[in-house]
């Protein structure tokens, strides 16, 4: 059965291949190039830029890889090439027409699939490339929080609905045209602009943070985390190396994350943006090792390492509108956010999140819409230099900060709502979660028949109770 349903998939990419494709856009360049004599500078900022986010999948999977332990190393690297993988493939065929097509009723774009007729184009592909490497991000954001224990089958259909629904239809929303940012209602309240994200704490970060709460919620914890009091016991990460080393790596693809998202390298406020993000996340990693120092007596690296990715999540939707006093402010916040959204979910909710991904991304993702409709000071239009200029609510536009909370609401309402009835149908009908038997084992041989560490003897330690 398996073996009939990869020969149909094989057979559809190879009869879409060779589909003939109108030429109605500038697929040569020619035009584009003519009417902007600034485009080729432009191309090559933005393509490099969304060449750096996609290398964040790197730092992704080593973070994952290195809070997890190593009996499930090679699951984890193999999740996160596919998910890019298969992203990458349902974005081009329905997931950028849904987001930037053309919108109807403000909900849903209807145009682009396969990137064909007007979207067969330079200027499309550029746009395809970047916005791709963003939705595969949000895609593996999943996998962290509900790793150690999912079947790899059910990861790729989750991923593949991520990819082709559930991102680009809130993303059309906000950056496509569609109803949050640019309704009569909400133009109106915010001053002439909607809700705004400027590269993607609620687009990318919080979707794909309040999918793997839900996806982490009805999972269930990994056997032994919790004691039968309901005490949550820590699952030391197999290599710090590993998850630091990805943190840096995130780090340095954010460059192209923030700055990338004017999509104009003469928009010269990326030198703001490039300072707000390193500030930010400085502020978010300083805050949290002085949270630990204080809390345990030493300072946590791993958890120092995610507050790193905290600032950096929270400024990624205010990093062009907010000065540096307020990245500071915004960075310290993401730290305390993310410290007490892991004790939270730990001892209060009892969801097993392995490498913090919902407090780093989720809640976050959230705060950066907040903060944007805090301290945006005027300084920077609607993404152009521009107007008119976007002010939030220390600088008097009140509305514009209902509209990001409004924002806020829906971003929670759309991820969590369809992760919990994703998950759910997933989990009656091919199930979720491996075998018990599987995950003491551990996934690289139960799912992969390999070890990603073969010398390194594997044991069943583990218990069901926890003690």
């Amino acid at each position: 059965m398996k073996t009939k349903v990869i020969q149909a998939i094989l057979v559809a990419l190879l009869l879409l291949s060779v589909i003939p494709i109108s030429m109605a856009g500038d697929p040569n360049g020619a035009k584009t190039l003519a009417e902007d004599p600034d485009a080729p500078v432009n191309f090559v900022w933005v393509l490099i830029c969304a060449f750096l986010v996609m290398f964040m999948q790197a730092g992704f999977a080593m973070v994952e890889t290195g809070l997890t332990r190593a009996k499930n190393a090679a699951n984890i690297l193999m999740k996160n090439m596919m998910d890019f993988s298969a992203g990458a493939l349902v974005y081009w065929a329905v997931g950028f027409a849904f987001m930037f097509g053309a919108t109807s009723y403000g909900l849903i774009g209807m145009d682009g699939f396969f990137l064909g007729g007007d979207a067969y184009d330079v200027s499309t592909a550029m746009l395809w490339f970047f916005q791709m490497v963003f939705c595969a991000t949000a895609a593996t954001i999943v996998s962290g929080a509900m790793a150690e224990r999912t079947k790899f089958r059910t990861y790729l259909i989750y991923s593949i609905l991520i990819s082709a629904f559930i991102y680009p239809i809130y993303g059309h929303w906000i950056w496509g045209g569609g109803w949050l940012s640019s309704s009569g209602f909400m133009t109106g309240l915010g001053g002439g602009y909607g809700a705004l994200d400027f590269a993607g704490s609620g687009v990318v970060h919080g979707v794909g943070g309040f999918v793997a709460l839900s996806g982490a919620y009805i999972l269930g914890p990994r056997i032994g985390k919790y004691k039968k009091d309901g005490t949550p016991k820590p699952i030391p990460g197999h290599n710090l190396n590993f998850a630091i080393l990805g943190v840096f790596i995130l780090w340095f693809g954010w460059f192209g994350f923030n700055p990338g998202s004017t999509l104009a390298a003469t928009e010269l406020r990326i030198s703001i943006i490039a300072v707000n993000t390193v500030l930010a996340s400085a502020a978010g990693a300083f805050t949290m090792m002085c949270l630990t120092w204080w809390r345990f007596g030493k300072p946590d690296v791993s958890m120092t390492g995610n507050g790193v990715l905290a600032g950096l999540v929270a400024i990624t939707a205010p990093c062009a509108w907010v000065n540096t006093k307020a990245a500071v402010f915004i960075g310290i916040v993401a730290a305390i956010v993310t410290y007490l959204g892991v004790w939270f979910l730990d001892w209060k909710l009892h969801v097993d999140d392995p490498v913090g991904a919902v407090s780093v991304h989720g809640f976050n993702g959230l705060w950066g819409l907040l903060a944007l409709g805090l301290f945006a000071d005027g300084t920077y239009g609607n993404y152009t230099t521009e107007g008119p200029m976007v002010t939030g609510l220390l600088y008097g536009n009140a509305g514009f900060f209902a509209c990001q909370l409004i924002s806020v609401l829906v971003n929670f309402a759309w991820a969590f709502g369809l992760g919990l009835l994703m998950f759910y149908l997933l989990k009656r009908t091919i199930g979720i979660r491996v075998s018990e038997e599987e995950e003491l084992q551990g996934l690289d041989i139960g799912e992969h028949g390999v070890s990603a560490y073969p010398d390194f003897v594997q044991t069943k330690s583990s218990s069901k109770d926890g003690e």
